[in-house]
């Protein structure tokens, strides 16, 4: 094992500079103003990859034997850690073969071909890549290049914190670092608690990939069943054995953020920089938010790692739907009204003069009817006083502000009842972004249970997501939950959802 001082020398001997830049450490003067702390970003955005993960890559690399450069490396990976190997790889002039899932991309498999990457396309998920990378590198004597449990990768990682402490002499509170398996955090804390160990160092994680939290906890690395994709560059199941050691040794706190504050970060950091990060890039950005928030802090100097701007286009759309909420900028309720004259004018006048962005309605009975709307509200707890206010004027309403399904699907289906659909079951899947995939479920599925509702967005990225809704007698549950494990999709029964009773189940209840 390495240590601590190890990692000085090996961060301040790193081997980077060949390819990557130092960045600017930039003050996002409105971010800083609205939480009255100085919130500083580390522009790994403005690397030539996009990303910091050129860093790690071409420091390994660097360091090989030139028996080993002449043999050629490989890695295993569909994002920015595929795109530092094969930029090192041309630099330096040798092979890189790049394994990638056979579902990525074509945007991604053309960006890691125009540097020169050799691409072979494996199995359906990173896992499988993963296995077939390591089958090559043993089979054709490669060198595999890991994403982040390497030494030189971490402290070629590790300069980011070297140029932190470069850039800003004066006291820094704490420094934020998005977290996938952990070597950019390790390798900063590394460096920046050998000199400054007053510094707080931060690692940020989504909470639908927390593995290093739950690492930390538990006191060892702990893999994940699943986790959540959006924030893709940092969606791993388990995290690296030396980065975990580095971290549970130096790292201070997790935080963790959902995928609307990581929107509402990536909308902040557009607004003062004009650029536009990855979900992962702004990960670390949610995160300082968040944490400030929390401690109430004012006046301190934070540090976030923008660690990458590798963004889809066509993810726009979901992410300005999505940052409004996760600035807490915008409520989403179900109100239940009479049906009957005035009702709508008696709503508008106790909603008063707050901003209706989204307003959605259908006849359903002759009794009431319930309302999908969107009211601009100025923080979290205006919520409930909103709530509490309809609820005086005899105006019943849910808050759905927290409620997924009802931000992804329900707010665009909303007068969708269906009486006729008897025994229906509802379900949330995740669906792989390619052909094929729901021809899967459709031959999966037994012919006698009857699609009763399909509601399908596309996000712009490797996967889809889509509401379903199936007759299923009770007699065939088990039956049923056989055809779950086959078709191994990530999925959530949302059957009892109060946003699916009210708008979309047959009966309204």
């Amino acid at each position: 094992m390495s240590t601590p001082t190890d990692y000085l020398e090996r961060i301040l001997t790193a081997q980077v500079y060949d390819v990557a830049v130092e960045t600017p450490l930039d003050l996002a003067t409105n971010l800083s103003a609205r939480t009255h702390n100085r919130i500083y970003l580390k522009r790994e955005d403005m690397q030539p990859v996009f990303s910091f993960k050129i860093r790690g890559a071409y420091n390994k690399m660097a360091r090989l034997s030139p028996q080993a450069l002449r043999r050629g490396v490989i890695c295993a990976s569909a994002g920015n850690h595929a795109q530092g190997v094969a930029l090192s790889a041309a630099k330096l002039g040798v092979r890189a073969v790049i394994v990638m899932p056979d579902t990525t991309p074509q945007i991604k498999v053309d960006a890691v071909k125009a540097r020169g990457g050799e691409v072979v396309l494996a199995g359906e998920s990173y896992s499988d890549a993963y296995t077939h990378a390591k089958e090559l590198e043993k089979n054709e004597k490669l060198t595999f290049v890991h994403p982040f449990d390497d030494p030189d990768v971490i402290a070629g990682q590790g300069t980011i914190g070297m140029e932190i402490l470069r850039a800003h002499p004066k006291p820094i509170h704490a420094v934020f670092c998005a977290v996938g398996g952990g070597g950019l955090l390790a390798g900063v804390a590394a460096y920046i608690k050998r000199l400054r160990p007053e510094t707080k160092v931060i690692g940020v994680e989504t909470v639908d990939a927390n593995a290093m939290t739950l690492s930390l906890a538990e006191g060892r690395p702990v893999e994940l069943e699943q986790v959540g994709i959006f924030a893709d560059g940092t969606a791993v199941k388990r995290v690296g054995d030396e980065t975990f050691r580095l971290c549970q040794q130096y790292v201070d706190e997790m935080i963790l953020v959902d995928n609307d504050a990581i929107c509402a970060a990536i909308k902040d950091v557009f607004e003062d920089t004009r650029s536009i990060l990855e979900p992962s890039g702004a990960l670390a950005v949610a995160g300082a938010k968040e944490y400030a928030r929390r401690h109430k802090l004012r006046d301190k100097n934070l540090v976030a790692v923008a660690s990458g701007a590798n963004m889809n286009f066509d993810r726009l759309r979901f992410i300005a739907e999505r940052a409004e909420l996760g600035e807490q900028r915008e409520a989403l309720l179900a109100v239940t009204i009479p049906e009957k004259p005035g009702s709508f004018r008696k709503f508008i006048s106790v909603i008063g003069n707050r901003n209706i962005t989204e307003f959605n309605y259908r006849y359903a009975d002759t009794e009431l009817a319930h309302i999908f709307v969107g009211v601009t509200v100025h923080n979290r707890g205006e919520v409930g006083r909103l709530v509490e206010m309809l609820a005086r004027h005899e105006l019943p309403a849910l808050d759905l502000t927290d409620d997924e399904m009802a931000k992804t699907h329900v707010r665009y289906m909303v007068g969708g009842r269906s009486p006729q659909a008897d025994n229906e079951v509802v379900y949330r899947f995740t669906f792989p972004e390619r052909p094929g995939a729901l021809m899967k479920f459709l031959s999966n599925l037994r012919s006698d249970w009857n699609i009763s509702l399909f509601h399908y967005r596309n996000h712009g990225s490797d996967f889809g997501r889509v509401l379903v809704g199936m007759q299923v007698p009770p007699a065939d549950k088990p039956a049923f939950a056989g055809f779950l494990q086959r078709l191994g999709y990530e999925y959530v029964a949302e059957s009892d959802n109060p946003a699916y009773r009210l708008f979309l189940s047959g009966t309204g209840d």
